[in-house]
Formats: C-alpha cells, structure tokens, sequence
C-alpha cells in the first residue's frame, strides 16, 4: 500500500529508478545521492564508510552514474594554480537534457524543450581511480576503471587470477600490480585485453624476495643465583654456593 509522504521523501525518477543498463548497485547510490543535502561530501571513502559493497563497488557505480548523464567531473584549476575535480550531481540524465532541441520563445529568446535539471553544488574531489583492492579477481575487476580498454569478461578475470596472486605472493603491493598493467599502453586499441594482460604479468613477473638469513643464536648470561653459604649473588645454572664458599677439590695421593 502506497502512502502519501508530507515531508523528509525525495523525488526520483522511474528514467532513474527503472534503468535498463545501470546496476542495482548504481540506482541505489545515485538515489542515496540525491536524497543529501547540499554540500555533503560524496567521496567514494565516505560511502564505503556508510554502506557494506566497498570502495571498488562503489568507484564503480560512480562511473556507470557519470557514463549515463547522472554526474558529471570537470577538471578546474584553483587560484593555487592545482588542478582538481568537481563532482556535480543532475537529477535528470545529462545527456538526454542535453539532447533536447531549443524551442522558439515568443520574446525572441530560447528556452529547453524541458527545464534543465537541478543539479547539486559541486561535491569534493573524486578519484576515478579506486582503492587498491583487496584480492585478484577485485584487482582485474578494477582495471576498467583506469583505462576503458582493459574491460575483462568474468571468465578473463578468474582466468588471469593465479597469475596476479603469483605476484601478491611475491610481496608485490596491489597498488604496484595495478600500475604495471595499467602506465605505458599503447596508443592503439586494445584488441584483447586478457592476452595483452597476461603478457604483462608473465614477462614482467618479480623474482621471489630473498630468504633473510637466520639470525645467529646470542649467548644468554647465566641467571643470578643466591649462594647457599654466604648469601652473595653469583651467577650460574643451578642454585648452590659460590666460587668461594665452594669446598676446594684436594688430589688424594
């Protein structure tokens, strides 16, 4: 039974709601966006902070919202001269609002065929790149993420697994694994990705980090002891009498 909600609701489209190629996870993140006020940071720390998918889930859902017009990330340049990203948040899909054709206004002007949508003011900074991941399937998963080229089916991603965990076994950060397969590519399409990943892994595989020698055994003194004639302390193995109290061995002719 459907109730009527008088205050604290938010208004959300069914072009939103009933998207046929955005994930579950997606629509829930750009509804839980939209119900924030203004000025709330949405970084993807802060969410993984609120809700159980992570860091890499949720970078995601982040770029299927901006591929469908739902954020958008321009790069600005502060009065510091440093480059950042604004995240702004619309409502209404960007690209269909965008596609709209102007209709004549009888003053002379312009106006939408629709009214643009409201968009939030403009977010933190967010990373396009996510956390580094926790496993190797994560890891693979991620690599759309840095270059859309690197797309892995799931079959690619299990396939290409033992041979990313080879290299975590090695004692290879996530993070360095992820740069390896993902700076220097080449300029051309990327007609195989899991081959051309694979290559990589195999060619530029780390050797196994050197065994460190044993440490060598350090002598222990040993335990002070109260001698049993005069009460000094001494030190030996076992309870008893000192070097002085001790009765002197005589060679019996």
């Amino acid at each position: 039974m459907n109730e009527p909600h008088h205050d604290n609701f938010t208004v959300v489209g069914n072009h939103l709601a009933q998207h046929a190629e955005l994930s579950l996870v997606a629509i829930g993140l750009a509804l839980h966006i939209q119900s924030l006020p203004e000025g709330t940071p949405i970084g993807i720390k802060a969410l993984a902070a609120k809700f159980p998918e992570g860091e890499i889930r949720i970078a995601a859902a982040l770029r299927e919202l901006e591929e469908h017009g739902y954020l958008s990330r321009p790069r600005e340049r502060l009065q510091s001269g440093q480059v950042t990203t604004r995240t702004i948040s619309y409502n209404r899909p960007r690209l269909a609002v965008a596609a709209a054709a102007p209709v004549p206004d009888p003053t002379g002007s312009t106006r939408s065929a629709r009214p643009a949508p409201p968009a939030q003011p403009a977010r933190p900074a967010e990373p396009k790149v996510p956390a580094p991941p926790r496993t190797a399937t994560d890891l693979l998963a991620a690599l759309r993420a840095h270059d859309s080229r690197l797309l892995l089916t799931e079959r690619d991603v299990h396939h290409l697994a033992p041979a990313v965990s080879e290299w975590l076994e090695r004692g290879v950060p996530p993070t360095a694994v992820v740069r390896t397969l993902t700076t220097g590519l080449p300029q051309d399409p990327i007609k195989h990705p899991a081959a051309f990943l694979r290559h990589r892994l195999t060619t530029q595989l780390p050797p196994q980090l050197p065994v460190a020698p044993p440490r060598p055994a350090q002598h222990r003194p040993s335990p002070l002891q109260t001698c049993d004639g005069c009460d000094r302390a001494f030190r030996a193995p076992h309870p008893g009498r000192c070097r002085d109290c001790r009765p002197s061995s005589v060679a019996v002719a």
